[in-house]
């Protein structure tokens, strides 16, 4: 039987919806052309996207000709992130070693260890006494003392690095005032979060819900670090945090700097913050057999590669960063410490505290990063490590990295946790600073304690004395719990 010929109003009827439809469309997308409106615009600003109107083709045929054309036009609004070249042009650090980017690494050179005995709880039936705290530490002229005094330290930590950061980067009152703010953001993340603040509130709770402090919720979460500062700065620009254990600042630092890459922030205020020296911080990794014991000799306690470590020390504090779109710093006048290349994340989907035996996760986030940042693995002469100690992570990464990179006698390695210890979450942070430093200094930092090193061929290893190092391309690691990895890059800007 032959197919049914549709009647000619059918025919005319449906050539005149489709005109319609297209006509709609053609007229909407020079409305949002003129009006300047983006993506969130195309469905009118009473109606959510994916909603129907009442009355609409079921079957979407019209409303996909309709949309068709702006798809177009919103595809062609796209940044290359290529184009867009992101600077490092403040620094700010809280640590053990210091709360200045210079006191912390001259310190670094000379290789003075942070590590001591724990002073802020009796800690006498621990089997590890031993931390990086911070011994001195005051939040006059940073933070509110009625917000300080129920804030956690993690928060502390992190709104003086960030306010310490500006003041590096040179952003006075005057430049402060002038900067668009929508533009500005916040990216500070935290491995542990506040949890000195959600332990107090479980100990009120055995009294009674009434002695609770009312802000342990909000000042216990990982994200609220990021968001008091805003607040306080009034930056109205991508605000939130990242929480991936002991990788958690490299992936903050990489996720600020594509939002410069792709044009939706200028600046970008980065990195990572941590303050677990508490009895339950101590107790938890105490109770995973992570952390040494080398109570009665602190200072060598920490020794990454070393035949005789027996685990990471714990440490506490914050690194930050300060990331501007190139032209925008120039356009301001600021300092340029370095040019942040780009990074990687990976994931070994093998074992929650254990590294991948082979490496497979570390060495495709170290190429990914080389590949993302434009560079060889002959440009790199300089690797910030994450080696923090322990048995197998320290060997799995020296591994991995004579993979990636050979014995290429141009390049150096060090540990900045031999003397800081391991800072968790706030670790790549400040080792973002170290790498920095060592590109504008011309010097890397020794690795202490590397009195016997596990493999007999460590030619890549810097020694017990700071080094020169006319550092071409620093490559910083860092690992967390989870089996996440992460590499960023930096280099001397040219």
């Amino acid at each position: 039987m032959a197919a049914p010929v549709a009647p000619p109003l059918c025919t005319w009827l449906v050539a005149a919806c489709l005109s319609a439809a297209c006509s709609a469309g053609e007229e909407k997308q020079r409305r949002h052309r003129g009006a300047g409106v983006g993506v969130g615009g195309l469905f009118g600003s009473r109606h959510r996207p994916g909603s129907r109107r009442r009355g609409g083709a079921r079957s979407g045929m019209s409303m996909a000709v309709a949309l068709h054309p702006e798809r177009g036009v919103v595809e062609t609004k796209k940044t290359d992130v290529k184009q867009r070249r992101v600077v490092v042009t403040g620094m700010g650090v809280v640590t053990p070693l210091g709360h200045d980017p210079d006191e912390f690494y001259n310190n670094l050179l000379q290789g003075m260890s942070g590590i001591s005995e724990i002073e802020a709880f009796d800690c006498s039936s621990y089997p590890t006494r031993i931390a990086g705290e911070i011994k001195s530490f005051s939040t006059d002229g940073w933070v509110a003392p009625k917000l300080a005094k129920r804030m956690d330290k993690f928060m502390q930590y992190l709104i003086m690095a960030g306010k310490k950061t500006l003041d590096n980067a040179g952003i006075t009152e005057e430049i402060m005032n002038e900067l668009e703010k929508s533009r500005c953001g916040v990216l500070i993340g935290s491995a542990m979060g506040g949890m000195k603040v959600f332990s107090d509130a479980i100990e009120a709770l055995r009294v009674s819900y009434k002695k609770m402090n009312p802000f342990c919720v909000p000042f216990a979460t990982t994200n609220m670090g990021s968001a008091i500062l805003a607040m306080d700065l009034g930056w109205m620009g991508p605000n939130y945090s990242i929480s991936t254990a002991c990788a958690t600042s490299n992936f903050c630092i990489l996720n600020a700097a594509n939002h410069i890459r792709k044009g939706e922030a200028d600046l970008m205020l980065c990195g990572g913050s941590d303050a677990p020296i508490i009895p339950i911080g101590l107790g938890g990794f105490v109770a995973c057999r992570a952390l040494s014991q080398r109570n009665s000799d602190p200072t060598r306690a920490s020794r990454p590669w070393d035949v005789d470590r027996d685990g990471f020390v714990m440490g506490e504090g914050s690194g930050v960063l300060l990331l501007e779109e190139l032209e925008h710093a120039k356009q301001r006048g600021a300092e340029i410490y370095a040019e942040f290349l780009g990074g990687s994340f990976t994931c070994d989907a093998y074992h929650m505290t254990e590294p991948h035996p082979e490496g497979r996760g570390v060495i495709l986030c170290i190429e990914n990063a080389l590949a993302d940042s434009g560079v060889t693995k002959e440009d790199i002469n300089y690797i910030n490590a994450h080696a923090t100690s322990t048995q197998m992570g320290d060997l799995k990464e020296f591994e991995a990295l004579t993979r990636c990179f050979g014995q290429n006698p141009q390049l150096r390695v060090n540990s900045t946790k031999s003397m800081t210890g391991h800072l968790l979450g706030a670790a790549g942070g400040i080792e973002a600073v170290a790498a920095i430093q060592a590109i504008r200094t011309g010097w890397v930092h020794p690795n202490i304690n590397l009195d016997n090193p596990e493999k007999n061929d460590v030619s890549l290893l810097v020694g017990p004395q700071k080094e020169r190092c006319d550092v071409k391309v620093a490559l910083s690691n860092s690992f967390g719990f989870g089996g996440h990895n992460s590499s960023i890059l930096f280099a001397p800007f040219k």
